[in-house]
């Protein structure tokens, strides 16, 4: 088997266990929790929730490409790639980029088209790619600019100065430019896009509640 066709391979199983998780999702009872909690909330918050249910949605996804980002990240950094940590936070942002790329599709903003799907994607991996870029440079302005790297630190402050400038800097800086632009040119609004072929779907209860 060629490399190609093995990075496919591995790309379709991580799309294909990203589509189960979220028919899991919509199967469990985590969104008639959600709908349960929304109507427990005071009015203009209630009001508020249901407007920003995007956003909301979003910040979920973003957070379990956080866990995936993170595990990647460590996993790789710890073990075979300890050296260069600037490419182990590539190589995870673009799993978690893979994994982020099905679950907004699918629900975050399933509700909204004006794409064919190859250029939903390519448009999607050009606006992750920013995101990437803009998430590893606090990385690699804190490793080489700042030069908060052994042996001219400790160990302990070495990994901290990591964490936060990788894991919490870049990451919000990259998800406040990703919801902006995702919202902006990879899923418009049909009214925006009216030549668009993908149609959104009608709204269920539970994305009312979500």
């Amino acid at each position: 088997m060629s490399p190609g066709s093995g990075t496919r391979l591995w790309t379709s199983h991580v799309r294909e266990s990203c589509h189960e998780r979220v028919r899991l999702l919509r199967r469990s009872g985590v969104l008639r929790i959600a709908k349960a909690v929304l109507a427990r909330l005071p009015d203009p918050l209630h009001a508020l929730a249901l407007k920003h249910r995007e956003l909301l949605k979003f910040a979920v996804v973003g957070g379990t490409a956080f866990l995936v980002d993170n595990t990647v990240f460590y996993g790789l950094k710890l073990t075979i790639l300890e050296p260069k940590p600037v490419t182990a936070k590539i190589i995870a942002v673009l799993v978690a980029t893979i994994v982020s790329y099905v679950l907004n599709r699918e629900w975050s903003f399933r509700t909204r088209g004006g794409r064919e799907r190859r250029h939903e994607a390519a448009l999607f991996f050009l606006v992750s790619g920013v995101g990437l870029v803009l998430s590893s440079a606090p990385l690699w302005i804190s490793r080489y600019a700042f030069s908060l790297e052994t042996p001219d630190v400790s160990l302990v402050t070495q990994e901290l100065a990591d964490f936060v400038s990788a894991q919490i800097i870049g990451t919000l800086i990259a998800m406040v430019f990703r919801f902006w632009a995702l919202r902006k040119w990879v899923f418009p609004d049909e009214q925006a896009q009216p030549g668009g072929v993908r149609l959104a779907p009608v709204p269920d209860s539970t994305d009312e509640a979500a």
